[in-house]
């Protein structure tokens, strides 16, 4: 089941309703910027329109979009890394005189959030983007006075207001026509008016009334429409401890959220109520899950693709259960925003590292094994080896194994893990004091006295051919032991 606010976004500025002044102001802004430069912040309600708006604006322009999702890292580093680079540069389409100018419009979601996140850098580096840009830029925001004053003032404001019920309807009307399903005016009036100028709710309701139906009429809204009141914690109740897999899945199209922050959600969450085998099931749909909204984005926002990741990441983690659920479970805050997450991300990429691979990858194919493996630190010889090689600190052993940060066990594991790593860097220093060797070596030769040229050059071969065997000596025993256990294991059993 395709949602159908993907499948009928606006493609152009024509087809946004409900904001007509807002429309033609950032159509005039976008035909106008490169006499002014400045970058545009979108302000209003959940669902009225403003992501679409921008969207359907770069496709009338010609312009290539980069955006930066609620869902990734606000870091200065991301900031620079995602839409920084893409501000200041022209495309190859540019350079050759595309269609457009070659420009790309960068857009960054949940601009009103930026403040939040655990590297406050993020803030700095949005509002340096903004002065320094070459790039048309558009921020996205729901509360306008939650950004700061510096994001405020470094950008044009264009505020989209509650869709009308009188705006909502004919949309309505549009899209029961193209999925070929008869309607009575009433039942439209009575969903866009049940949504309080939210389109993208009266969409979602519509969707949730005429599945399976011929013809929608006003009894079919009075008993069909789906339950508004499921937020994010009654999501993931359903998916992480209630329902089976089917409802689950029906329950993911009843949050007004993306796919995407849906699988953030579940993705931080789901540690606090799954373990072992369980976890790494969940896990594994949550990989598949992730390989469907990066398609989205590949693809040139085709986001028919949302679909599969939807299925994966309610249904598919649903699956993985082994029993129901009940009683209360503290999910805590937005992913985005805890410090749970930031922990997460440094382990995250102590694992990337280490293995030269992908945060991706880390994330979603490594950490969920080693936590299944180390779960409440056990075996505690393999959990001390886990801490020494990706050189842990206590909150990153206690996110990965699910323990008590301040526990003694907790503690413990991190010293022994410090110590055997301490070890194993004196083992493996190997050749470290090579160099200085044959500095020492030589300075004793030249002290014996300056028996000339040839004999200096004979004694600094001598030198380099007992350097050379050692050092082949010392390659052949790293080899020996690279081969007795190259199978693409992480190396933690250099620790054992």
């Amino acid at each position: 089941m395709t949602d159908w606010t993907e499948r009928y976004r606006p493609s152009t500025l024509s087809e946004v309703r409900g904001n007509n002044k807002a429309r033609d102001a950032l159509k005039e802004w976008a035909e106008t910027w490169p006499d002014h430069r400045e970058p545009v912040v979108l302000h209003g309600a959940p669902g009225v329109g403003k992501t679409s708006a921008a969207h359907a604006l770069a496709n009338d322009m010609g312009w290539e979009v980069v955006e930066l999702n609620a869902s990734d890292e606000r870091t200065a580093d991301a900031i620079e890394r995602f839409a920084g680079r893409a501000s200041r540069n022209a495309t190859l389409a540019g350079s050759l005189g595309g269609a457009g100018g070659g420009r790309q419009l960068v857009v960054m979601d949940e601009a009103d959030n930026i403040h939040y996140q655990y590297d406050r850098g993020g803030k700095r580096a949005v509002t340096s983007l903004l002065k320094e840009a070459n790039q048309p830029i558009v921020l996205i925001a729901n509360e306008y006075y939650d950004m700061s004053n510096g994001l405020r003032n470094a950008a044009r404001e264009i505020e989209f207001r509650d869709v009308s019920a009188r705006s909502i309807v004919p949309v309505l009307r549009d899209i029961l026509r193209k999925e070929g399903i008869e309607f009575d005016e009433e039942a439209l009036e009575r969903i866009a008016e049940a949504n309080s100028g939210d389109l993208r709710a009266a969409v979602k309701d519509l969707q949730a009334t005429a599945e399976g139906l011929e013809k929608v009429t006003l009894e079919d809204v009075t008993t069909g429409s789906r339950n508004r009141a499921v937020g994010l914690f009654e999501f993931l109740d359903a998916v992480l401890k209630e329902k089976p897999a089917e409802e689950a899945l029906r329950t993911a199209y009843d949050v007004d959220e993306t796919p995407d922050d849906l699988l953030k959600w579940v993705e931080d969450k789901v540690s606090l109520v799954y373990e072992g085998e369980e976890l790494a099931r969940a896990y594994e749909f949550l990989s598949n899950a992730e390989v469907w909204t990066s398609r989205v984005y590949s693809t040139d926002f085709d986001y028919s693709w949302w679909r599969y990741a939807t299925d994966n990441l309610a249904g598919g983690v649903a699956a993985a259960r082994d029993r129901t659920r009940g009683g209360w479970t503290q999910y805590g805050g937005a992913p985005y925003r805890s410090t749970r997450d930031s922990t997460r991300d440094e382990v995250v990429r102590s694992i990337a590292e280490s293995g030269g691979f992908s945060m991706t990858t880390a994330r979603l194919d490594v950490l969920p094994f080693l936590a299944a493996m180390t779960h409440h630190c056990k075996p505690r010889e393999l959990t001390v080896a886990m801490a020494a090689w990706y050189d842990l600190d206590e909150a990153a052993v206690s996110y990965v194994t699910g323990s008590g940060e301040t526990t003694n066990k907790v503690q413990s594991i991190v010293e022994d893990a410090r110590e055997l790593r301490s070890e194993a860097v004196e083992a493996h220093a190997g050749d470290a004091f090579v160099g200085r060797e044959r500095a020492e070596a030589a300075d004793a030769t030249d002290e014996e006295g300056d028996g000339g040229d040839d004999g200096d050059d004979e004694d600094q071969q001598t030198l380099d051919a007992d350097v050379l065997d050692r050092e082949a000596e010392a390659e052949a025993t790293v080899d020996d032991g690279d081969s007795e256990g190259d199978d693409g294991q992480s190396g933690l059993s250099d620790f054992m």
